[in-house]
């Protein structure tokens, strides 16, 4: 099978790899986005698609949006490809390149649609404390996630899971079942399935505003607010004026600590953790693992805390975003 392959990030190169390795497909050319600034010199950066795509003398196409680029649709028609494979490309497609192959344009999707169609599936199942999600391949069609499925496969989010860990997990998944799918497909075998709309949810896009953090929720809540937030926007709280990073955190269990009352997000210093109160009566505990002060690096809280010499009276404030 011819194949033009449409992606961009880190979790797009597992499934271009393989696409590469197998003898029965030809990986014609790559489609993603432009290089774009990067780094504290913003100096433009090659994404990691390219630069798999460059290491395996693949040319490499990288409009600003292929919607409003003909001349690059043409170069793609040119190459006469049998199926085009989009996995976290980032941009959405037009008729003149979903009809262009004859098995069409096959989406890699990081959730067991039709739960999480959207932009953030990982990052959502992980702030909603799912303990399973997956990745389906689907025929994707001019809807946002909602073309017909191929396969999926599922699984387990384990209790301190960061978004990118799933990410690179699904995306390590994902590459085996696009080569099942397109053999499937080819053979026959794999026969699209209609998604039911009536169980369809919904991951929207990530934004700032979801960073702060309220300690009047549950320990739990916070926690999976802390992992699914990783690496964007991140999660932080209001210590002493400033803002203080929440890079890492553990649930404490029961009978770890005394579950007295006390303000949310107080903070308690043992010999050896740092905990803060979480709940609508503070009586939960979640434990500090690594934090980030404003201007400096990612440090163990316990470090963090002997700097910042706490005393009993020490609370995360509420930010004004939450007070409001």
């Amino acid at each position: 099978m011819r194949i033009i392959y449409l992606g961009t990030p880190e979790f797009a190169v597992p499934t271009l790899k393989r696409l590469i390795e197998e003898k029965d497909f030809e990986v014609v050319a790559a489609v993603c986005q432009p290089d774009r600034p990067k780094g504290r010199g913003n100096k433009l950066a090659a994404p990691p698609v390219k630069l798999t795509a460059q290491e395996h003398g693949i040319p490499v196409l990288q409009p600003e949006k292929l919607a409003k680029a003909p001349e690059i649709v043409q170069a793609m028609r040119d190459l006469n490809p049998d199926v085009i494979v989009m996995v976290a490309f980032g941009q959405i497609l037009k008729e003149a390149v979903l009809k262009m192959p004859p098995y069409g344009v096959i989406n890699l999707h990081g959730s067991l649609l039709p739960h999480y169609r959207g932009a953030a599936p990982i990052n959502w199942s992980i702030l909603n404390g799912d303990t399973k999600t997956g990745i389906t391949t689907m025929q994707t069609e001019a809807g946002v996630d909602t073309g017909p499925m191929l396969l999926k496969a599922e699984v387990e989010i384990t209790e301190n899971m960061t978004a990118p860990e799933l990410a690179e997990k699904l995306s390590t998944v994902g590459a085996e079942l696009i080569v099942k799918t397109l053999r499937g497909l080819k053979d026959g075998s794999v026969k699209p399935e209609k998604q039911d709309d009536s169980l369809a949810t919904f991951a929207p896009i990530m934004t700032k505003e979801m960073a702060d953090i309220d300690w009047s929720k549950s320990a739990r809540h916070i926690h999976n607010q802390v992992r699914g937030l990783v690496p964007w926007p991140g999660t932080s709280s209001v210590f002493r004026g400033t803002q203080l990073k929440i890079v890492k955190t553990e649930l404490v269990k029961d009978g770890g600590t005394d579950q007295k009352e006390l303000p949310p997000g107080t903070i308690l210093l043992t010999s050896k953790e740092v905990l803060v109160s979480c709940g609508e009566t503070g009586s939960e505990r979640l434990r500090l693992v690594l934090v980030k002060p404003q201007g400096k690096g990612d440090v163990e809280a316990r470090s963090w805390a002997n700097g910042a010499r706490l005393t009993d009276s020490d609370r995360f404030e509420i930010s004004k975003q939450l007070a409001t």
